[in-house]
């Protein structure tokens, strides 16, 4: 297992943090830092937009998890003992670009995992789907600007921009908390756990990064087979029904 002060997620974004503004880690990382609640680590940038991910608690077996985050423990692995043999070398160090592109492939595995529909779907259920769609826009506009969206099958995907005073990991847990307290009296359970705790989070660094997360978000349906066209998929912003 590779500790924790070498993910990559934390050692590229500690500099970008730096170079931005962000010096001090006695901030409230909830707003702009680096916090966790379990394996993942959470950048928060304040003022800045973010690409999200939260799934249901079944969608993704654990033995396949841990096989995913097994590849990318070596590929760590291997990174740093390269960078080693680079800094004795008087070299100069990787690029955080590597760092990212391991994070990236990391998500690829996941999401298309994920886009297999595995476990309950609870979410393909439309009366589920659209308590969860209507939950994300609820407080838009006042709470944050939602940029893009979907619903899928076993998770969700937003592109958002909290307003200030309102902070990623807050909204997120609202969502989560209401959602499953109301998608549980659908399904007649009690107190079962709906949702994965941990969601995923990633901090957009500018234009070009938003509009790709925003295609990918509205694209995912088409891209997991559940129609020919993001605008035909009912659970998103880029419905054609949508009122605009």
């Amino acid at each position: 297992m590779i500790p924790s002060e070498s993910n990559p997620r934390r050692e590229r974004v500690h500099y970008e943090l730096r170079s931005t503004g962000i010096k001090s880690e006695t901030a409230n990382p909830l707003r702009s830092g680096i916090h966790t609640r379990g394996y993942l680590p959470h950048v928060k940038r304040e003022g800045a937009s973010y690409f999200v991910t939260f799934r249901l608690v079944d969608s993704l077996p654990k033995e396949v998890l841990l096989k995913i985050q097994g590849e990318r423990a070596e590929q760590m692995q291997r990174f740093y003992a390269r960078q080693n043999v680079v800094e004795k070398a008087g070299a100069v160090r990787t690029k955080p670009e590597a760092l990212e592109e391991i994070e990236r492939e990391y998500f690829r595995k996941l999401e298309t995992f994920l886009d297999k529909g595995g476990g309950g779907c609870f979410l393909e259920r439309a009366a589920i789907a659209d308590l969860v769609a209507d939950a994300l826009r609820f407080f838009a506009d006042e709470r944050y600007r939602l940029d893009a969206w979907v619903v899928m099958p076993n998770h969700v995907h937003a592109v958002l921009w909290p307003v200030p005073n309102q902070t990623l990991s807050g909204i997120v847990q609202s969502w989560k908390r209401f959602t499953a307290r109301e998608a549980n009296k659908l399904l007649n359970r009690t107190g079962g756990t709906f949702w994965q705790p941990e969601a995923f989070d990633h901090w957009i660094r500018n234009e070009v990064e938003h509009a790709r997360c925003c295609g990918y978000v509205t694209d995912n349906p088409v891209k997991a087979g559940l129609c020919a066209a993001p605008g035909d998929w009912k659970w998103s912003s880029a419905w054609r029904g949508e009122a605009k």
